[in-house]
């Protein structure tokens, strides 16, 4: 889905302009605590992920979609603020925290990092930003009544998720090919 296909509500005011709507403000800062919890997670692995295949094609087409995450976990700092939905510190940690857990999965080599690691990571990366999509997605059908939100921002950062999980479906697919053939 892009950018356009997003259901827009109608529009606020006689001349176009936008209110403040109703916002259920206690289950939206529920909600978007918890994307940041998940952004949390996302920010970290994929800084990883960029470090652990560093010198590699994957590593460098990873690096700057690694950046771009980080950035869109603090464009959802941005919008929280906005909104005056507070930023809960414990589920950032509880998210830093399944991040680090995430680690320790069996890949099928103790020493060193197996092959499949990379193949799993990339899938969950995805994952995530599959995740982060669907908020903006949520997001910016409230941008028509909540002037708090800006439309055109949420429009960038839903085509940026969108490239983001192009990138990291090709590498995920090519990467697989190379792990089950036995090319890599």
């Amino acid at each position: 889905m892009s950018a356009s296909d997003v259901p827009r509500a109608g529009r606020a005011g006689t001349a176009g302009t936008r209110q403040a709507g109703r916002l259920r403000l206690d289950l939206l800062g529920i909600y978007l605590n918890d994307h940041l919890a998940g952004a949390t997670v996302g920010t970290n692995r994929a800084r990883y992920l960029a470090r652990a295949t560093r010198g590699t094609p994957t590593g460098e087409a990873l690096e700057p979609v690694a950046r771009e995450i980080a950035q869109d976990r603090r464009s959802l700092l941005d919008i929280m603020a906005r909104l005056g939905v507070p930023a809960r510190q414990y589920k950032v940690l509880a998210g830093r925290a399944a991040e680090l857990a995430g680690r320790l999965k069996s890949n099928g080599s103790l020493v060193r990092r197996s092959p499949l690691t990379t193949v799993v990571e990339l899938e969950l990366l995805r994952l995530g930003v599959e995740g982060k999509a669907a908020g903006w997605r949520t997001l910016r059908p409230l941008a028509e009544t909540d002037e708090r939100l800006d439309p055109r921002q949420l429009d960038q950062l839903l085509e940026r998720a969108e490239r983001q999980l192009r990138t990291l479906e090709e590498l995920r697919f090519r990467r697989s090919q190379e792990v089950f053939r036995g090319l890599g």
